[in-house]
């Protein structure tokens, strides 16, 4: 007789797999597991294919569809998370598995990463580059605000603008700014207001809040709408400590939105106190002259003693020296006029700030400020500060050329 003895029930491998799997299931409806994730693979059909290790071990786990598409950030291969789900097993091959559904990053939150991740995405692809940005105009008309018709920023930006400015039209455009159907709104307004045609720039924005609450601005939708906007859009949102993507992408970023509303007007409000103080500078020499020919005249007509003649003459006289001096002085206030008009364009015709808006612009040594003139200067290490029309980048150089 053998030495082995058969069992009474012999279990197939498919009897067997089932019972672990029943097993398994029964006792582990739901795990936290921490580890590291490698072997990471998405699928065509949207599910997540990945392993847990750690120092010791290894389990695979799968997250499907659903649950993928609910997480803010996108898992790569060596980060570190806690995953909860249910332990299975895969009868067909005897595969222990982790069927994830929730996960969760351990050191930077969930949203952080999304946002360093969308981030880099965004500038790789140039959204954030400096020589896409536009200035704002000097003169708008319409402004287009797209923000909630109920929040305190619609309220501080009309205050500036009234304050600030006249003759001004604003165009609200109202949407949620929080929430999971905040985004697309945002991105439909902007293009919705780009396709109306009518506003001349955009403030995009809305108060302070966490970053949960201004997370619609982080949103790759948001960004995207903002770089394909034909109308120059400035970024107002949240406090001044506050970053989104949003300010990244926009042509100018306002650390509120009431900050927003002053640089719109800005422009137009510098050059209305130049003008009307060269008004004054130019109206006072004049007012005195008047001044003193009123006074002459005044001490000739009381020391005239002569007939009735001989006055009427002298009155005539007067008048016509009136006409002439007022003929005089209006010829003369439309020379100085047109000198005036001339000297400010030649005078922003020869800014620097001008040559900068066209595309020049100033490298000075970030030690000492000076301006460097010649690449012979410089040496590959070399720290510099590049003055745009508009902001200023920090830069290292690679390599001089002589």
């Amino acid at each position: 007789m053998s030495i082995f003895s058969h069992p009474e029930k012999i279990l197939t491998v498919s009897r067997l797999n089932a019972l672990l799997k029943e097993t398994v299931e029964d006792n582990f409806v739901q795990v936290w597991v921490e580890g590291e994730i490698s072997n990471f693979t998405p699928a065509s059909s949207g599910h997540w294919y990945f392993s847990l290790k750690d120092e010791n071990a290894q389990i695979r786990c799968i997250m499907f569809r659903a649950q993928a598409r609910a997480l803010v950030f996108r898992p790569e291969n060596g980060t570190r998370v806690l995953c909860c789900g249910r332990i299975s097993l895969y009868t067909q091959r005897g595969d222990l598995q982790l069927i994830v559904e929730t996960m969760e990053t351990r050191g930077l939150g969930n949203l952080q990463l999304a946002f360093e991740q969308l981030k880099q995405k965004l500038m790789a692809e140039g959204l954030f580059d400096t020589h896409r940005k536009r200035s704002l105009p000097a003169f708008p008309q319409v402004i287009g605000v797209v923000t909630s018709a109920t929040g305190a920023a619609i309220h501080d930006i009309i205050t500036v603008l009234q304050r600030r400015s006249v003759g001004l039209r604003v165009l609200l455009r109202p949407v949620r700014v929080q929430g999971e159907e905040a985004a697309g709104e945002i991105a439909e307004a902007i293009a919705d207001l780009n396709r109306q045609g009518e506003v001349d720039v955009l403030i995009v924005g809305r108060g302070g809040g966490s970053l949960e609450d201004l997370w619609a601005f982080n949103e790759e939708r948001v960004a995207r709408a903002i770089h394909a906007s034909q109308i120059p859009v400035i970024s107002a949102v949240g406090h001044e400590v506050d970053v989104t993507i949003a300010d990244f992408v926009a042509d100018l970023r306002a650390p509120t939105p009431s900050a927003a509303a002053e640089l719109v007007v800005k422009n137009r409000q510098e050059l209305e106190g130049h003008v009307d103080h060269l008004i004054l500078r130019l109206a006072s020499p004049m007012s005195n002259q008047l001044h003193l020919l009123k006074e002459r005249l005044e001490g000739l007509t009381r020391r005239l003693r002569s007939p009735a003649q001989s006055l009427a003459i002298r009155k005539q006289h007067q008048e016509n020296l009136s006409l002439r001096l007022t003929k005089a002085m209006a010829q003369k206030l439309e020379k100085s006029e047109s000198y005036f008009v001339s000297t400010v364009a030649r005078l922003d015709t020869l800014s620097p700030l001008k040559t900068l808006t066209r595309g020049y612009a100033i490298a000075f040594r970030e030690e000492t400020g000076d301006i460097v003139r010649q690449a012979r200067e410089l040496t590959p290490g070399d720290h510099l500060n590049i003055r745009f029309g508009q902001g200023s980048a920090e830069v290292q150089v690679k390599k001089v050329s002589p």
